[in-house]
């Protein structure tokens, strides 16, 4: 080979070495989010650390949790992650279009007596990852669209109310069949809450549910969390060509538990022996540890613990999948929830009020490749979730125009310059309540059976466990401000109670 040659050709492999490089530096990131149902903020060990000293409202949780610590101390903390309204489909209808109830369609669970839905035309996350390239998957619990009787008397879905259908699965979730309500997902287990251990199933691959096609209940007998992640496990490893390797992921798991039920029946009892027992721990005062518990409220208590830490497990077998086929440090995991568990405080179980213990969430992000660990104390909103991971995975400019949420991804990233402004309060909504919260008050209006409202406020730090229901008279100040902000927010989200200036001898609407 002469001198010429040899030049043009050793030319040619350092370009073409160069544009592998190139191209493999660009490779987009994939995504997962994790978000188990009715888990607390403070239902993680981490907060335990001396790190997080501080950094929590009144005491967490004495919770084994290792595998989501472990994401903690790699990754991005929220301090103030808030669910804006604290029930499982209306946070569904946000976290997927980005956008508060009145755009999306979900003012309540979606329930048979109800009309509750996401909207067909929204575009969601999920939309417009499938649009940048992503292959798209959804596993658990989903819970978006209206319950409706397409059903046969066994389950079989046949798309209509009239005979063989006129049947339902359960009074609130809801088969989600191909098309529309799917909004992209190619590949689908779909867990419908009914039972932890014994949840009725169908799913997009024959071979998670029996051999049963998509739209057959399948039972599969099993703790939920443990069957979710050994499929999705299997669909990381792509071992029966479940998504194209050549493309990046897109994936949700939505975990039933810590969700009711609470019974020994639908808990992972290996955990509960191992950690909750009356024989290891035998007075139940100590794991309540927050100042404003009732325990004869909380029943649930050693049962709600044994399977938060049964779902860290599950969690700890994805992320270990992940590592082991080489792509965590370049794949952004989310760890959030829905929204909280009162668990005893103010003598309540369940959420759906706007005490502390039902609108605090966890928010982790970890992406090793691209995120430095940090504690952060912006107030994040579940509508923020949709933009800020389009922003993180390089897809701003593809973020819908009619998108409610703020994109913080460039506040992640360190060193960058452009970031936006913490918005320093989240709104929060009930059916017949509204309120906002910053970083020392909550302020809550609520709509009275007798008419009226009323109007009250937590001073949370001089008042970490809301024990005292202050009068505005008692802040004036702080609580007009307060109102005014209310309106704001109320009108900047087209809210009914905007709509109709509901409550406006209080609320102070624009």
């Amino acid at each position: 080979m002469n001198l010429y040659k040899f030049t043009i050709l050793l030319g040619v492999c350092v370009l073409s070495l160069q544009d592998c490089q190139e191209k493999k530096k660009e490779k987009k990131p994939n995504v997962l989010i994790i978000f188990p149902d009715q888990y607390r903020r403070y239902s993680a060990g981490f907060w335990s650390q001396p790190e997080y000293e501080g950094k929590t409202v009144g005491n967490p949780d004495p919770v084994i949790t290792p595998n989501i610590d472990k994401l903690a101390n790699n990754g991005v903390v929220f301090t103030n992650a808030i669910s804006n309204y604290p029930l499982c489909s209306p946070h569904r209808g946000m976290l997927l279009s980005g956008m508060y109830p009145e755009q999306n369609g979900i003012w309540n669970n979606c329930r048979k007596d109800r009309k509750d839905a996401l909207k067909r035309k929204v575009r969601t996350i999920t939309d417009v990852f499938y649009d940048a390239g992503y292959n798209i998957s959804y596993f658990g619990k989903c819970h978006w669209i209206q319950t409706v009787p397409h059903f046969d008397d066994k389950g079989n879905y046949v798309g209509m109310a009239d005979a063989p259908g006129g049947h339902f699965i359960n009074r609130y979730d809801t088969y989600v069949p191909p098309g529309a309500d799917r909004h992209s997902i190619e590949y689908f287990y779909q867990s419908i809450v009914d039972s932890h251990v014994n949840p009725l199933a169908y799913s997009s691959d024959p071979q998670t549910v029996g051999g049963n096609k998509d739209g057959q209940p399948f039972r599969p007998k099993e703790f939920s969390p443990k069957t979710e992640s050994g499929h999705i496990r299997e669909y990381i490893k792509n071992s029966r060509n479940q998504r194209d390797p050549d493309k990046p992921f897109f994936l949700i798991w939505a975990p039933n538990p810590p969700h009711a039920p609470w019974d020994k029946a639908n808990t992972d009892m290996e955990e509960y022996h191992r950690h909750y027992s009356e024989a290891k721990i035998p007075r139940v005062e100590d794991l309540l540890t927050r100042g404003n518990v009732n325990t004869a409220a909380a029943p649930h208590t050693r049962t709600y613990f044994a399977n938060v830490t049964s779902v860290d497990k599950y969690i700890g077998q994805v992320i270990d999948e992940l590592e082991n086929a080489g792509i965590l440090d370049n794949t952004i995991v989310v760890f959030s929830s829905d929204h909280g568990e009162m668990l005893g405080s103010h003598k309540k179980s369940g959420k759906n009020v706007i005490e502390t213990e039902a609108i605090a969430i966890p928010l982790v992000i970890h992406w090793p490749q691209k995120l430095k660990h940090k504690i952060e104390g912006t107030f994040f909103n579940v509508p923020d979730i949709m933009p800020t991971l389009l922003g993180l995975a390089g897809l701003s400019d593809m973020i819908p125009g009619e998108v409610d949420g703020m994109d913080f991804s460039k506040n992640l990233f360190k060193g960058s310059a452009a970031q936006n402004e913490d918005p320093g309060s989240s709104l929060l909504l009930l059916p017949d309540a509204r309120g906002i919260v910053n970083a020392q008050y909550t302020l809550g209006v609520n709509a009275l059976d007798k008419g009226g409202s009323e109007v009250f406020l937590y001073d949370n730090i001089h008042d970490p466990y809301q024990l005292v229901r202050l009068k505005p008279a008692d802040r004036q100040e702080i609580a007009g401000k307060m109102l005014k902000e209310l309106g704001h927010l109320l009108a900047g989200t087209n809210d009914p109670w905007y709509q109709e200036r509901k409550f406006k001898d209080s609320i102070i609407y624009p």
